[in-house]
């Protein structure tokens, strides 16, 4: 498999499925501002939407849209737990909580990475995030992950957004139940590796 990435962008979400799940991919990086595959190639042939991640089968078969693409790793190796079985209630609740984070979350940050955005709508974005990340906090209460004590896909993909909290204005001094949860994420052997591959970490 190959999965096209851009640093520190969603595709990390992926990326660390992928590791965690164990299974051989090639990552190959790919330029958000020119349209660039590295080394060569216009990322449009590969996905004519114009945004990672991609995930490129064996067979050639390319899935887009990072929820559809987690979803899918996390099939391919069941006993990684990284979601739970097709058909069944957790298995719709994991699936509530990745497209909360793709709606209500991960979308909400894209006024933030616009410069030509006026400042007022930037506060208006950040106390929105704020609001959704004191959802966040009753929900996950006293529990590890999202879903209980076993890390899923939509714990990877939570902390692919959130990490963009800083770069963005966002303090989340006034959530330490949420640091907890970066620093736990952070701190999985896996995670690090995605980090440093993607050259975010040292």
């Amino acid at each position: 498999m190959k999965l096209y990435y851009a640093p520190g962008a969603c595709s990390l979400s992926p990326h660390i499925a992928l590791l965690e799940a164990g299974l051989p991919f090639t990552a190959i990086k790919v330029s958000t501002k020119t349209h660039q595959i590295d080394g060569g190639g216009d990322f449009y042939a590969v996905n004519p939407k114009g945004y990672v991640p991609v995930l490129e089968l064996d067979d050639g078969t390319r899935l887009t849209e990072g929820p559809a693409i987690v979803q899918y790793i996390a099939d391919q190796a069941p006993a990684s737990k990284l979601a739970p079985a097709n058909g069944t209630l957790p298995r719709y609740k994991l699936q509530e909580w990745l497209n909360f984070i793709t709606s209500e979350l991960h979308k909400q940050f894209s006024p933030l990475f616009d410069s030509s955005m006026p400042d007022e709508v930037k506060t208006k974005q950040r106390d929105k995030i704020g609001k959704r990340y004191d959802l966040i906090v009753q929900q996950l209460g006293d529990n590890e992950y999202l879903t209980g004590s076993t890390f899923t896909v939509a714990d990877a993909y939570l902390f692919t957004v959130m990490n963009w909290s800083k770069s963005t204005g966002i303090d989340m001094a006034r959530w330490p139940v949420l640091q907890d949860f970066m620093k736990r994420v952070a701190a999985r052997p896996h995670v690090q590796e995605a980090l440093k591959a993607e050259g975010l970490v040292k």
